[in-house]
């Protein structure tokens, strides 16, 4: 048996994934399925980069690229997409796809891509584009067997601020003022009892009390 005939044979209920327009409802079970499959044990990049505003943010500026894939009437996978136009070319970028751990190798993906792209090429796109966490294996095959090659490696770096020397110390002074800023405002709050009826013992308190003295921004050479 042949790899297409295997593919053919897992994907025989095709039929049955329903693919359809994203709509308001369905905002939060994305993010959740999404929340789901980009782990940060498995795909560390994907999930630093996977919150809701991806979601809401396509959904208002690329609706039409915005699918969700349903199984029985169950959320079954979703992607989104956007395009690109540059002056000689317009690209289309599969941004995020996801499928439910529960519906995988149904065929959810295939018909998420194809109908996906099926809307671009109409749009007038000829070449398309997709990334993913270079540990995805499953994806990376998955795209490579849809057509997608030529790849390229994504260096991705990241640094924790507050072990930095100066990035750290600025961390520190931003604290420092947000306490301070705090404790003022505890100290503005009205007193429960009715205006005028505070005791003048309180009042002496209010007013002989040393006030603490102003937090100075850390002393930080400039960066050379």
């Amino acid at each position: 048996m042949t790899d297409n005939d295997k593919h053919e044979a897992e994907y025989s209920n095709h039929s049955s994934v329903f693919v359809r327009d994203l709509e308001i409802d369905d905002l939060a079970p994305v993010y959740h399925l999404g929340e789901s499959v980009f782990t940060s044990d498995l795909y560390p990049y994907l999930y630093r980069t996977w919150d809701e505003w991806e979601v809401i943010g396509l959904y208002n500026t690329d609706p039409e690229y915005c699918l969700v894939a349903q199984i029985d009437e169950q959320l079954a996978g979703f992607i989104l997409g956007t395009v690109i136009s540059k002056a000689s070319w317009t690209y289309g970028y599969i941004m995020w796809l996801g499928v439910s751990p529960n519906f995988q190798r149904r065929g959810v993906g295939d018909k998420l891509v194809d109908k996906l792209v099926e809307r671009m090429i109409e749009d007038g796109v000829r070449f398309m584009l997709v990334d993913t966490d270079p540990a995805n294996i499953p994806a990376v095959k998955f795209f490579s067997r849809k057509g997608f090659g030529n790849t390229r490696q994504h260096i991705f770096l990241s640094m924790n601020l507050s072990k930095h020397d100066y990035y750290g110390r600025l961390i520190s002074y931003e604290r420092e003022k947000a306490e301070r800023a705090a404790y003022k405002r505890s100290r503005r709050r009205p007193s429960a009892q009715p205006q005028g009826i505070a005791s003048e013992a309180a009042t002496k308190v209010m007013v002989t009390e040393t006030p603490l003295p102003p937090v100075e921004p850390p002393s930080i050479p400039p960066i050379s």
